[in-house]
């Protein structure tokens, strides 16, 4: 399992984690799944994802990415939508999965993430 150094591994005085310390011999990955985010969520679960997305964007930007240690809760709150795969066939439940921002549905969902980067 890659470990993506210098990748934040929580949200900053809360329990949002982002990343994980180790994989999971036993069973494997956790299956990364299209979760609906729904308006009624908790202000702290918004700004969770917020500051996901600007970390992913900050890492990352809008190259494909190996899923690696990045969190698979926090990641299957964007998979499917500003996150998708970046490969096919696509294995879910791999740490070697490749992974892409989908930038225009990102900016859209999470203008907040781009804000302070120059005209992109």
């Amino acid at each position: 399992m890659l470990k993506h150094r210098g990748f934040p591994g929580r949200l900053p005085g809360t329990d949002f984690q982002f990343t994980i310390r180790r994989a999971n011999d036993k069973k494997g990955a956790t299956r990364l799944v299209a979760r609906e985010r729904y308006a009624d969520r908790r202000p702290a679960d918004r700004r969770a994802d917020a500051a996901f997305m600007a970390a992913l964007w900050a890492h990352f930007g809008d190259a494909p990415f190996e899923r690696g240690n990045l969190d698979a809760g926090r990641l299957s709150w964007l998979f499917g939508r500003e996150v998708v795969p970046a490969e096919d066939p696509f294995d879910p439940e791999s740490y070697e999965a490749l992974l892409r921002i989908d930038v225009a549905r990102a900016r859209a969902a999470f203008p907040q993430a781009f804000e302070g980067e120059g005209s992109a």
